[in-house]
């Protein structure tokens, strides 16, 4: 699954219900990649299910802040998610997985779903961008200051400024760069999930720019020419999980 329209489009029979894979700490966006390290069992059969099918699994954020409001005896996960599909899977020893998931649309949890499979289960409500119209002078202007000012801030090392001249050079329009951005700045789990609730692209970009010009965003020090994201080796490391 090579070609993005493919990556990104959702079954036919899709019907919003989906598998959950609460994480702490983490929130992933559309348009980014997450390597992702499986070995409990319950998700290790979730990720066998979605292997055998359509490959979708919702990334949600376990937080006490802006949860699901119906009840549950199980941790609170944030209401905004973001479903993704896994690109590569590579089993490892003693039942261990490591797989590459991207980010393919952010929706709306309305409900858990009650199941007899060992995770849990959603119900989901797509949401859809609210975009500016890509030529207009406007939705350039931001996407050229945006980028200049997370130049601005982005570490020295070659290969995250690489990735930036490459997202510079794109084609790509101001809202995946905005969710691409939102995703990669040491940002607290509060802003980025305030950044996945928000459909409306020109807000996000603004909202990027304020922060980024206020002088409060700050990388670690890259070492050896690995580039930091979160503190952490860029690309990130795979989750605990």
């Amino acid at each position: 699954m090579h070609n993005l329209d493919d990556v990104t489009k959702l079954p036919d029979d899709f019907d919003g219900q989906v598998r959950l894979f609460p994480l702490p700490n983490l929130v992933v966006f559309p348009h980014a990649m997450q390597p992702l390290h499986l070995f409990e069992p319950r998700y290790v059969e979730m990720l066998r299910e979605s292997m055998a099918s359509d490959r979708l699994i919702a990334m949600a954020t376990l937080t006490p802040l802006g949860g699901t409001q119906w009840p549950t005896t199980q941790p609170t996960i944030a209401s905004t998610v973001c479903l993704g599909r896994i690109l590569t899977h590579a089993e490892v020893e003693d039942n261990r997985h490591n797989i590459l998931l991207v980010g393919i649309r952010r929706a709306k949890l309305v409900a858990e779903v009650d199941s007899d499979k060992p995770f849990r289960m959603g119900q989901i409500d797509l949401i859809d961008d609210f975009d500016l119209h890509g030529g207009t002078t406007e939705a350039a202007n931001l996407k050229q200051e945006l980028l200049d000012a997370f130049g601005a801030v982005m570490p020295v090392g070659k290969s995250m400024q690489q990735n930036l001249h490459q997202l510079m050079s794109d084609q790509m329009s101001l809202g995946p760069i905005t969710d691409i951005v939102a995703y990669t700045l040491p940002f607290s789990v509060e802003d980025k999930l305030q950044l996945l609730r928000e459909s409306d692209v020109g807000s996000r970009a603004r909202f990027l720019l304020g922060r980024l010009n206020s002088g409060s965003i700050k990388f670690n020090a890259p070492h050896d020419d690995h580039d930091t994201q979160h503190g952490q080796g860029f690309p990130p490391p795979f989750s605990s999980n």
